[in-house]
């Protein structure tokens, strides 16, 4: 079981006395106070040797050095993919948290960020600001979930919510016969209303269990569980595997990654 870490508590100032970090900055790259507060939140500026982050810092003689690779080009909004384990609140915000309420936003720490993330991005504090998520996904289930500072992000998941692909791998107790299969595919009804269409096909199958991948437009909170009830499947995992166009793509529980440029959903 993946316990949330506590956040760490925000970096002291260096002293309370002397100036700010971001006018000595300012200073030394001739520049803007905004702009020297953006060479300090992307992670640009050092003082005697460690990076500094936070441009209210103050500071008497230490020594700040600025990289010399540092641009201003680089400060982006970032999306981050969680592979939400389960018991986690995809859409709780950290102030909710509680006995009850674990939000899955509490994984999103430097600690748990994935080795292997292929995106090349560095790691900054402010990546962990002002995150939106709109992608709800059950508690019990696991599974990709998004969080983004990218308004075009965000607008794309939420007007597209109704038709974006979600493909998930629900894991069964025992074998699924094929008639189970096409009652399902067949589309079932609820009150004499059709349920939303969902695609299933076989993904493996073991001695014991038989792993479904089920593709179905917008998200349904409730409908894989109620359309296995249905048919007297007995549901022993849920996975969300992708969103649109991302996938997990190896993504290990409890880790998360960045949006890298070449994706899209």
């Amino acid at each position: 079981m993946i316990k949330p870490q506590k956040p760490k508590p925000p970096t002291k100032p260096l002293t309370q006395d002397g100036e700010r970090l971001s006018k000595r900055v300012a200073q030394l790259m001739r520049c803007s106070r905004r702009e020297a507060e953006q060479y300090i939140e992307g992670g640009w500026v050092s003082v005697n040797g460690k990076v500094v982050e936070e441009p209210m810092a103050r500071m008497t003689h230490q020594t700040v050095v600025v990289d010399p690779h540092a641009s201003l080009m680089t400060l982006t909004d970032v999306t981050l993919l969680l592979h939400k384990p389960p018991g986690f609140e995809a859409m709780a915000a950290p102030g909710e948290a509680g006995k009850r309420v674990k939000p899955a936003q509490q994984l999103l720490l430097p600690a748990n960020h994935w080795a292997q993330d292929p995106s090349g991005v560095r790691l900054l504090k402010h990546h962990f600001a002002k995150l939106s998520t709109c992608v709800p996904l059950e508690l019990a289930a696991s599974g990709l979930v998004v969080f983004t500072q990218d308004w075009r992000v965000l607008r794309k998941l939420t007007e597209d919510a109704a038709i974006m692909e979600h493909e998930l791998v629900v894991e069964v107790a025992g074998e699924v016969a094929p008639e189970l299969l096409q009652r399902l595919n067949a589309g079932l009804s609820s009150d004499g209303q059709p349920l939303p269409p969902v695609k299933v096909s076989v993904n493996s199958t073991s001695d014991t269990s038989t792993r479904l991948r089920f593709a179905m437009k917008g998200t349904h909170p409730g409908l894989i569980a109620y359309l296995c009830e249905r048919v007297g499947l007995r549901i022993q995992g849920i996975k969300r595997q992708r969103v649109g166009r991302v996938a997990l793509s190896g993504l290990p529980e409890g880790q998360w990654r960045y949006l890298h440029d070449g994706e899209r959903f």
